[in-house]
C-alpha cells in the first residue's frame, strides 16, 4: 500500500536570485522538476531549503507558490518547526491556511527540551492545526535525540502520522518499528540510509539526492518492494558516492553547487553559509561526472 505521503519525497531547497531574494517562480519551477523525475512530493522550507535564514513572510509565500505549482498532484509538507512553541504553532496554523498537505516538524533546537516537553510541544502542534505531521529527529543539528518512546506516545496523537528519522543508528530504528504502530511511517532522513532503513520498515525517503536522482531512487526503492533486493543494492552502490559528496560540507550547499554543475539555477545560499572550496567543487564535479549527469 502507498503511504499516506508517498515514497520520495524531496527536501527541496530554496531559489535565490542573485541578491539572495527569494525567487519564487524558480522555486514553483523546480517543485514541478522535482515531481515530474521521480518526487511524491516535496519538503518546502526545511533545513535544506535554508529555514533558519527564510523570514515567516518568506516561507509562507513559497508555502502558497509551491502549493500553487503542484498542488493537487504532488504532496507538499511544509517545514514548520521552530525551537518556539508558539511560532511553531502560528506558522504551522498559516501552513495550514495556504493550502499544503502536512507539516514536517523538527525536534526544537538549541534549547534542548526533556522528552516529556517534546511531547508537549508537539501535541500542542499538530492539536492546533488538522493536516497530517511528521516529525523529524535530526540530533545532528538540534542537539537532541526524539526518543522512540516518545515517538510512540505521539504515534497516538491522531494526525501525527509519521516520522523522518535522521538519528543514524539502525538500533534506533528497529526500536522505533517495534514500538510504533503498523501504520505510522518511518522515512530516512538520510540518503546513504534508505536501503537499510527500508529493511527494517521504513516506508521511504525525505531526500537531497533526489534533485539529482530521483528517478534512480525511485527504481531502487521499487527494486526493493518487488524483493529484487540485489539489484536495489547495486543501485544504492551506484549512487553511493553522489550521497557522500552532497554531504561534504554543510548541507545545502553542495547541492545547490551540484544543481549549478548540472544547469539548474537556483543561486547561491544565504549566510552565515558560504560556498564550497574550490577542492569541493571538484570532488562534486568528478562525482556527477561518473554519474553521467554532466
Amino acid at each position: 500500500m502507498q503511504p499516506q505521503f508517498g515514497r520520495i519525497l524531496t527536501a527541496m531547497v530554496t531559489p535565490f536570485d542573485k541578491d539572495l531574494n527569494v525567487d519564487y517562480a524558480r522555486a514553483a519551477d523546480l517543485a514541478v522538476h522535482l515531481v515530474e523525475t521521480g518526487s511524491d512530493g516535496v519538503v518546502v522550507s526545511g533545513s535544506t531549503g535554508e529555514s533558519p535564514t527564510l523570514t515567516r513572510e518568506e516561507k509562507i509565500r513559497l508555502f502558497g507558490a509551491v502549493v500553487e505549482a503542484v498542488g493537487g498532484r504532488a504532496v507538499v509538507l511544509a517545514g514548520t518547526g521552530t525551537n518556539s512553541t508558539r511560532d511553531s504553532i502560528e506558522l504551522s496554523k498559516a501552513a495550514e491556511a495556504a493550502g499544503v498537505d502536512g507539516l514536517l516538524l523538527v525536534v526544537p533546537y538549541y534549547n534542548k527540551p526533556p522528552q516529556d516537553a517534546l511531547y508537549e510541544h508537539f501535541r500542542a502542534v499538530a492539536e492546533s492545526v488538522h493536516v497530517p505531521i511528521m516529525l523529524y529527529n535530526v540530533p545532528g543539528r538540534t542537539g537532541t535525540n526524539l526518543a522512540p518512546e516518545t515517538v510512540a506516545r505521539l504515534a497516538q496523537v491522531p494526525n501525527i502520522v509519521a516520522l523522518k528519522e535522521a538519528f543514524g543508528q539502525m538500533d534506533q530504528v528497529s526500536q522505533l518499528r517495534r514500538l510504533v504502530p503498523p501504520d505510522f511511517a518511518i522515512y530516512s532522513g538520510d540518503d546513504s540510509l534508505t536501503l537499510p532503513m527500508l529493511s527494517l520498515g521504513a516506508v521511504g525517503v525525505v531526500s537531497v539526492a533526489a534533485h539529482l536522482v530521483g528517478r534512480r531512487l525511485r527504481e531502487m526503492i521499487d527494486q526493493f518492494l518487488a524483493g529484487k533486493v540485489e539489484a536495489a543494492a547495486r543501485i544504492h552502490l551506484e549512487l553511493f558516492p553522489l550521497f557522500r559528496a552532497l554531504f561534504v560540507t554543510s548541507n545545502p550547499i553542495p547541492v545547490k553547487q551540484m544543481l549549478r554543475l548540472v544547469g539548474q539555477d537556483v543561486g547561491s545560499v544565504r549566510p552565515p553559509l558560504g560556498n564550497p572550496t574550490p577542492a569541493e567543487v571538484d570532488m562534486m564535479r568528478q562525482t556527477l561526472k561518473q554519474l553521467g549527469l554532466i
